[in-house]
């Protein structure tokens, strides 16, 4: 019998080795324990604003790690509505409209910590209908499975996303990563998440759906994460829609 998780761990902590040994690994570091930041991120995220799926999108959700910074800058400067997790879901998403927020603060605002200034907390009634979904990897497979860091946050995401119907199964789901990231295989557990498209870079990534996606939250499997007050406000919201 396949230890999955342990599988999975010893992949992330290759990864992470590798990126830290040959110097591609870039602040915050060491990257153990992170969604890491890579040399070439930006390159990478270039890739991305040139597809069809980024220029078609009005509204991105994204990941709140540093890697994919410029991917939420981006979608700033190009006037698309921004729904950012927080830090483990602990506050939610944030909202951030570029039209509320002056041109030259799209840089810090895409941070973390201006992301709390120049957006808003929204309530799960206030999120919009997502286009395209940015998320962050650890290592991503031949055949588009993804891993995280280990928490469980980007599947969490989507599937409250997907209970609320911001999301489907057809809704984009893009990552960027250094080739280093790129593996051959990853196990997959019913809640993982696949990717469409990952950019590295040096090239444009595109896999076939291999599974449906989750289509909405795994309650048996949440454990302590039923205690955040997103999950709270989204079991009121089932309560009142079913």
């Amino acid at each position: 019998m396949v230890d999955v998780k342990n599988v999975k761990k010893r992949i992330r902590e290759r990864i992470w080795r590798i990126l830290e040994e040959k110097n591609i690994a870039r602040f915050p570091r060491p990257v153990y324990g992170r969604i890491p930041n890579f040399a070439g991120a930006e390159k990478a995220a270039q890739r991305i604003i040139l597809l069809d799926e980024w220029i078609k999108a009005e509204v991105v959700k994204a990941n709140p790690d540093s890697p994919q910074k410029p991917l939420r800058y981006y979608a700033l400067l190009h006037g698309k509505t921004l729904l950012m997790a927080t830090p483990r879901l602990k506050r939610g998403f944030l909202l951030l409209d570029p039209h509320r927020i002056p041109q030259g603060k799209y840089s810090y605002a895409s941070t973390i910590r201006g992301a709390f200034i120049y957006g808003r907390i929204v309530s799960l009634r206030e999120i919009p209908p997502v286009d395209l979904i940015v998320t962050g990897c650890v290592a991503v497979d031949k055949r588009g499975v993804r891993l995280g860091k280990g928490g469980g946050y980007a599947e969490l995401e989507y599937a409250i996303l997907r209970e609320i119907g911001a999301v489907d199964e057809d809704t984009p789901i893009v990552t960027t990563i250094h080739d280093l990231q790129l593996v051959d295989h990853i196990p997959i557990e019913p809640h993982d998440l696949t990717v469409d498209i990952a950019a590295t870079p040096s090239r444009i990534l595109r896999f076939d759906r291999i599974m449906q996606r989750p289509k909405g939250i795994i309650w048996e499997i949440l454990g302590d994460k039923r205690e955040l007050p997103i999950i709270r406000e989204l079991a009121r919201y089932r309560s009142k829609n079913i």
